[in-house]
């Protein structure tokens, strides 16, 4: 089964670059720190401390040539894992709260991309609890480099801090310009934040785990082709779910809701 999988073509549908970083690569960007220091960061209880860990290893990103290399990264273990296809999460809400000029990360990010064997597109996120104003920001950012392979806008991060009814200005400028919409919703939240997320046009929903609880909610996302991005593994280390046993991926499966499988 190894062997088998290893050798499936794959494509990743949910994927964050700053999530993608590994310890080692931290300790690429920053030698002086051992590696174990680094380590202690990607261990936490709860979503809130994974929310905080992930803020905590972006702050370490400094330079365009640190986006370039993890990015390079994350481009040779996906192509060693045959992923033929890979949309990948740029988190540009973090980079404008760092206040970090954008334009020259984003090149050394595409640079990164260039010569890969595995075929990219990009999505620009904005982080929900820090509200509309920078989200259009990223919106923005998002329409600006439509021809670059930004194929869509989201937004990520805390959906109780951050509701969604924040945002439909934000989601009615990107579909204008032309982008596709996505949301992570029904993650660490219930099925009226997938609902909430539908309601701004959300065509694809960030884990959407929560939409089990909701039998009317399933069939709506079966009957509209509405798909889950699932990821198990993420959501059993953010402690959203909390055993494997517990994991409603087969539920959503068997009520023909459509899921696509994200590491």
């Amino acid at each position: 089964m190894d062997d088998f999988i290893a050798q499936m073509p794959k494509a990743e549908l949910h994927l964050h670059l700053e999530g993608s970083v590994e310890p080692e690569t931290l300790h690429e960007l920053d030698p002086s720190t051992p590696v174990e220091e680094f380590r202690e960061l990607y261990r936490y209880a709860d979503f809130d401390a994974f929310l905080k860990a992930f803020a905590a290893i972006g702050k370490r990103l400094r330079t365009p040539e640190d986006y370039g290399l993890i990015t390079r990264r994350l481009l040779e273990r996906l192509a060693a894992q045959n992923v033929r296809y890979a949309e990948i999460i740029v988190s540009a809400g973090v980079v404008l709260w760092k206040k970090q000029e954008f334009a020259t990360i984003f090149d050394a990010i595409c640079d990164a991309a260039v010569g890969s064997p595995v075929e990219v597109r990009w999505i620009l996120d904005a982080i929900r609890q820090f509200g509309a104003e920078p989200a259009m920001q990223v919106a923005k950012l998002a329409a600006e480099r439509v021809d670059r392979g930004v194929v869509a806008f989201g937004i990520g991060g805390s959906e109780t801090r951050g509701p969604a009814e924040w945002f439909t200005d934000v989601f009615a400028f990107a579909r204008e310009a032309g982008l596709h919409l996505t949301a992570h919703a029904g993650e660490s939240e219930g099925p009226e934040s997938i609902r909430a997320a539908l309601q701004l046009g959300a065509e694809r929903i960030g884990h959407g785990i929560a939409a089990a609880r909701d039998e009317a909610l399933m069939r709506h996302l079966r009957e509209c082709d509405i798909p889950l991005e699932i990821c198990i593994t993420s959501n059993l280390v953010t402690g959203v779910v909390k055993s494997i046993d517990e994991h409603p991926v087969r539920r959503l499966f068997d009520a023909g809701v459509p899921i696509v499988l994200n590491t």
